[in-house]
């Protein structure tokens, strides 16, 4: 099933350097600017990440110092990235928890405030485990009948949730709608006030705390109580997107007193 599409829809995978979104940083991108008229775009990069890539991270996807010695740094080509993106939706695998975080901080390292707060996020994977349960490679063998022979390469992880996302449309036509708003509020898990979970919107669309002593409890409320939380937070390894957010409702409260 083709997507039904009122705006651009970026499939993208990223591969990085590790897992943490606060400090690892991207060394392959692939991105599939799909258009309404259902004409496609790929751009896919290598980039320097300016770290070592540890051997862990090289070991599963295959791309080492030497590889991207010579490749151009997120930031130079961060403004050209942003023309590309803005006004699109945006879908991946694990995406909203995962490639989303990482893209804002990489953005944000190069000075640039991304703006996405009209953009729609599908998550491939939250709608997968949602149906059946699985990984993008067992995803791609269930509902393509393909195998994915070049898994954790970034332009292959990017097509084969592509294809995944189309053929879920396909398999539950009475469960799930070709429309990116609904499968963007279908595929999110939590409403997240800072893309890396961090803060969450409760029921009453209060911004609360998801980790730690505070769990639960509303982000301004413990600011108040306890002030020294909100600078041991700025000064802690958070990703510099979270600190933005609790910066905005740190001062949102101090204009309201």
């Amino acid at each position: 099933m083709e997507l039904k599409l009122n705006r651009p829809l970026i499939v993208f995978d990223l591969e990085t350097t590790g897992v943490d979104p606060a400090k690892d940083r991207i060394v392959e991108i692939s991105m599939i600017k799909v258009m309404p008229d259902g004409s496609e775009e790929v751009k896919t990069r290598r980039l320097n990440p300016e770290m070592h890539i540890p051997e862990g991270a090289s070991a599963v996807h295959h791309i080492y110092d030497e590889d991207v010695k010579d490749c151009p740094t997120f930031k130079s080509i961060s403004k050209s990235l942003q023309a590309f993106i803005e006004g699109s939706d945006l879908a991946g695998f694990n995406s909203n928890k995962f490639d989303v975080p990482v893209l804002v901080e990489e953005f944000l390292r190069a000075g640039i405030d991304l703006d996405l707060r009209k953009t729609r996020f599908v998550d491939v994977q939250n709608i997968f485990h949602r149906m059946e349960q699985r990984t993008l490679v067992a995803a791609y063998k269930f509902y393509c009948q393909k195998e994915l022979d070049d898994a954790h390469s970034a332009e292959a992880d990017t097509r084969a949730t592509y294809e995944v996302l189309k053929a879920q449309l396909d398999r539950y036509p009475e469960e799930l709608q070709n429309d990116m708003a609904f499968l963007s509020e279908f595929s999110a898990r939590n409403k997240d006030a800072d893309f890396a979970g961090r803060i969450v919107y409760n029921e009453a669309g209060v911004e609360c705390f998801n980790f730690g002593k505070h769990k639960g409890r509303p982000v301004a409320e413990v600011f108040r109580e306890e002030p020294s939380y909100y600078t041991w937070m700025m000064n802690g390894d958070f990703p510099r997107y979270t600190q933005k957010i609790i910066t905005a409702i740190r001062l949102r409260e101090l204009g309201n007193k």
